[in-house]
Protein backbone atom coordinates (compact mmCIF):
# COMPACT_ATOMS: atom_id res chain seq x y z
CA UNK A 1 0.00 0.00 0.00
CA UNK A 2 1.43 3.47 -0.93
CA UNK A 3 1.21 6.69 0.97
CA UNK A 4 -1.74 7.89 -1.10
CA UNK A 5 -3.66 4.74 0.05
CA UNK A 6 -2.61 4.61 3.53
CA UNK A 7 -2.87 8.34 4.38
CA UNK A 8 -6.73 8.38 4.48
CA UNK A 9 -6.58 5.06 6.73
CA UNK A 10 -4.25 7.32 9.33
CA UNK A 11 -6.81 9.98 8.87
CA UNK A 12 -9.76 8.02 9.66
CA UNK A 13 -7.87 6.74 12.74
CA UNK A 14 -7.36 9.92 14.37
CA UNK A 15 -10.62 11.29 13.07
CA UNK A 16 -12.82 8.96 15.03
CA UNK A 17 -10.65 8.55 18.37
CA UNK A 18 -11.90 10.51 20.88
CA UNK A 19 -8.82 11.17 22.96
CA UNK A 20 -5.13 11.39 20.77
CA UNK A 21 -3.30 8.58 19.62
CA UNK A 22 0.35 8.14 19.37
CA UNK A 23 2.33 7.03 16.27
CA UNK A 24 2.43 3.58 17.85
CA UNK A 25 -0.83 3.38 18.54
CA UNK A 26 -1.74 4.31 15.12
CA UNK A 27 0.93 1.42 13.54
CA UNK A 28 -0.39 -0.94 15.64
CA UNK A 29 -4.28 -0.50 14.99
CA UNK A 30 -3.36 -0.24 11.10
CA UNK A 31 -1.34 -3.41 11.25
CA UNK A 32 -4.13 -5.06 12.84
CA UNK A 33 -6.81 -3.44 9.94
CA UNK A 34 -4.54 -4.98 7.58
CA UNK A 35 -3.27 -7.94 8.83
CA UNK A 36 0.49 -6.94 7.61
CA UNK A 37 2.80 -5.06 9.39
CA UNK A 38 3.53 -1.31 8.85
CA UNK A 39 6.61 0.90 8.86
CA UNK A 40 7.07 3.38 11.05
CA UNK A 41 8.35 5.61 8.82
CA UNK A 42 5.49 5.41 6.09
CA UNK A 43 3.04 5.97 8.95
CA UNK A 44 5.01 9.76 10.16
CA UNK A 45 4.89 10.50 6.09
CA UNK A 46 1.22 9.93 6.46
CA UNK A 47 0.73 12.26 9.67
CA UNK A 48 3.37 15.11 7.89
CA UNK A 49 0.89 15.39 5.15
CA UNK A 50 -2.16 15.39 7.15
CA UNK A 51 -0.48 17.89 9.50
CA UNK A 52 -0.01 20.09 6.32
CA UNK A 53 -3.28 19.46 4.83
CA UNK A 54 -5.19 20.93 7.40
CA UNK A 55 -3.46 24.35 7.86
CA UNK A 56 -5.59 25.34 4.98
CA UNK A 57 -7.75 28.06 6.27
CA UNK A 58 -10.71 26.69 4.58
CA UNK A 59 -10.86 23.78 7.22
CA UNK A 60 -12.63 25.17 10.80
CA UNK A 61 -10.20 22.12 12.06
CA UNK A 62 -6.31 20.86 11.95
CA UNK A 63 -4.26 18.24 13.28
CA UNK A 64 -2.59 18.82 16.88
CA UNK A 65 0.37 16.96 18.79
CA UNK A 66 -0.77 17.26 21.87
CA UNK A 67 -0.40 14.84 25.13
CA UNK A 68 2.22 12.66 23.53
CA UNK A 69 -0.08 12.00 20.64
CA UNK A 70 -2.17 13.61 17.61
CA UNK A 71 -6.10 14.84 18.06
CA UNK A 72 -8.33 16.71 15.36
CA UNK A 73 -9.10 20.14 17.22
CA UNK A 74 -11.31 23.17 16.22
CA UNK A 75 -9.32 25.92 15.31
CA UNK A 76 -9.35 28.98 17.47
CA UNK A 77 -11.50 30.73 15.63
CA UNK A 78 -14.08 28.70 15.74
CA UNK A 79 -13.75 28.10 19.66
CA UNK A 80 -16.62 30.24 20.63
CA UNK A 81 -19.35 28.63 18.18
CA UNK A 82 -18.24 25.12 19.42
CA UNK A 83 -18.34 26.34 23.07
CA UNK A 84 -22.41 27.07 22.43
CA UNK A 85 -22.89 23.23 21.40
CA UNK A 86 -21.34 21.98 24.53
CA UNK A 87 -23.33 24.08 27.17
CA UNK A 88 -21.41 24.82 30.02
CA UNK A 89 -19.43 21.62 30.13
CA UNK A 90 -16.10 23.60 28.95
CA UNK A 91 -17.24 27.09 29.92
CA UNK A 92 -16.97 26.48 33.73
CA UNK A 93 -14.09 28.33 34.93
CA UNK A 94 -12.03 27.24 37.95
CA UNK A 95 -11.54 29.20 40.66
CA UNK A 96 -8.52 31.51 41.51
CA UNK A 97 -7.84 29.42 44.46
CA UNK A 98 -7.57 26.56 41.87
CA UNK A 99 -5.97 28.09 39.57
CA UNK A 100 -3.26 28.72 41.61
CA UNK A 101 -3.22 25.55 43.02
CA UNK A 102 -3.07 24.36 39.28
CA UNK A 103 -0.28 26.37 38.66
CA UNK A 104 1.96 25.43 41.98
CA UNK A 105 1.06 21.88 40.77
CA UNK A 106 2.25 22.13 36.95
CA UNK A 107 5.47 24.05 37.87
CA UNK A 108 6.51 22.35 41.08
CA UNK A 109 5.41 18.46 40.08
CA UNK A 110 5.85 16.04 41.44
CA UNK A 111 4.48 17.96 44.83
CA UNK A 112 2.62 16.89 48.29
CA UNK A 113 0.07 19.11 49.50
CA UNK A 114 1.45 20.36 52.40
CA UNK A 115 4.23 21.79 49.76
CA UNK A 116 1.38 23.37 47.93
CA UNK A 117 0.02 24.93 51.12
CA UNK A 118 3.27 26.50 52.22
CA UNK A 119 3.88 27.90 48.90
CA UNK A 120 0.21 29.35 48.93
CA UNK A 121 -0.27 29.55 52.43
CA UNK A 122 -3.78 28.20 52.95
CA UNK A 123 -5.83 25.11 52.90
CA UNK A 124 -5.56 23.11 49.53
CA UNK A 125 -7.73 20.36 50.47
CA UNK A 126 -10.88 21.51 48.26
CA UNK A 127 -8.80 22.67 45.44
CA UNK A 128 -7.16 19.78 45.00
CA UNK A 129 -10.44 17.77 45.19
CA UNK A 130 -11.92 20.23 42.60
CA UNK A 131 -8.78 19.61 39.87
CA UNK A 132 -8.47 15.77 40.73
CA UNK A 133 -12.36 15.97 40.15
CA UNK A 134 -11.78 17.50 36.74
CA UNK A 135 -8.99 15.52 35.89
CA UNK A 136 -6.60 17.97 35.65
CA UNK A 137 -4.19 16.20 38.56
CA UNK A 138 -3.60 12.99 39.54
CA UNK A 139 -1.86 11.07 42.75
CA UNK A 140 1.33 9.33 41.01
CA UNK A 141 2.75 7.63 44.43
CA UNK A 142 3.73 8.95 47.89
CA UNK A 143 6.79 10.79 49.12
CA UNK A 144 8.38 7.92 50.85
CA UNK A 145 10.94 9.74 52.51
CA UNK A 146 8.64 12.16 54.34
CA UNK A 147 6.69 11.96 57.70
CA UNK A 148 3.83 10.25 56.59
CA UNK A 149 4.43 9.13 53.61
CA UNK A 150 2.45 11.63 51.48
CA UNK A 151 0.47 11.32 48.43
CA UNK A 152 2.36 12.61 45.37
CA UNK A 153 0.13 15.14 42.67
CA UNK A 154 1.14 15.76 39.18
CA UNK A 155 -0.87 16.57 36.02
CA UNK A 156 -2.63 14.98 33.97
CA UNK A 157 -2.62 14.25 30.42
CA UNK A 158 -5.78 15.98 30.00
CA UNK A 159 -4.42 18.92 31.62
CA UNK A 160 -1.82 18.71 28.65
CA UNK A 161 -4.29 18.69 26.15
CA UNK A 162 -6.61 21.29 27.30
CA UNK A 163 -3.16 23.51 26.51
CA UNK A 164 -2.03 21.65 23.84
CA UNK A 165 1.11 21.17 24.81
CA UNK A 166 3.15 17.34 25.09
CA UNK A 167 4.93 17.62 28.24
CA UNK A 168 5.07 19.78 31.43
CA UNK A 169 8.49 20.97 29.88
CA UNK A 170 6.67 22.79 27.16
CA UNK A 171 4.89 25.21 30.10
CA UNK A 172 5.82 28.75 29.52
CA UNK A 173 8.68 29.75 31.63
CA UNK A 174 7.88 31.96 34.97
CA UNK A 175 10.17 34.57 33.26
CA UNK A 176 8.27 34.52 29.92
CA UNK A 177 4.80 35.62 32.03
CA UNK A 178 6.38 38.16 34.31
CA UNK A 179 8.44 39.51 36.78
CA UNK A 180 7.32 37.82 40.25
CA UNK A 181 9.03 39.44 43.46
CA UNK A 182 8.68 37.07 46.59
CA UNK A 183 7.64 39.34 49.73
CA UNK A 184 8.17 37.51 53.15
CA UNK A 185 5.94 38.18 55.39
CA UNK A 186 6.98 40.51 58.07
CA UNK A 187 8.35 38.91 61.99
CA UNK A 188 5.26 40.33 64.17
CA UNK A 189 8.08 41.24 67.04
CA UNK A 190 9.62 43.47 64.04
CA UNK A 191 6.43 45.02 63.53
CA UNK A 192 6.28 46.82 66.89
CA UNK A 193 7.03 49.98 67.09
CA UNK A 194 10.31 51.33 69.24
CA UNK A 195 9.57 54.47 71.30
CA UNK A 196 12.11 55.82 69.52
CA UNK A 197 10.55 55.42 66.52
CA UNK A 198 7.36 56.83 67.63
CA UNK A 199 6.56 60.45 65.84
CA UNK A 200 5.07 63.56 68.25
CA UNK A 201 1.71 64.50 67.54
CA UNK A 202 -0.07 68.02 68.46
CA UNK A 203 -2.64 68.30 71.18
CA UNK A 204 -4.36 71.28 72.51
CA UNK A 205 -3.60 72.45 76.08
CA UNK A 206 -6.33 73.56 78.65
CA UNK A 207 -5.69 77.40 77.72
CA UNK A 208 -6.08 76.40 73.72
CA UNK A 209 -2.38 76.05 72.83
CA UNK A 210 -0.94 73.54 70.51
CA UNK A 211 1.43 71.41 71.90
CA UNK A 212 3.87 68.37 71.15
CA UNK A 213 2.76 65.09 73.25
CA UNK A 214 4.27 61.68 72.76
CA UNK A 215 1.75 58.94 72.20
Amino acid sequence: MDIEQLMPHVEALIFASDRALTQMEIIDMLGQAMETPIEADRVAVCIEAILEKYEAGYYPFQLKEIGGGYQFLTKKDFHKTVMQLNGDKYIKKLSISALETLAIIAYKQPVTKAEVEYIRGVSADYSIQKLLDKELIQITGRNEDAVGKPLIYSTTRNFMDYLGINSPSQLPQIKEIASIEVVLPTNGSDAIPQAKDLQPTLIVNEHGDLQHKRA
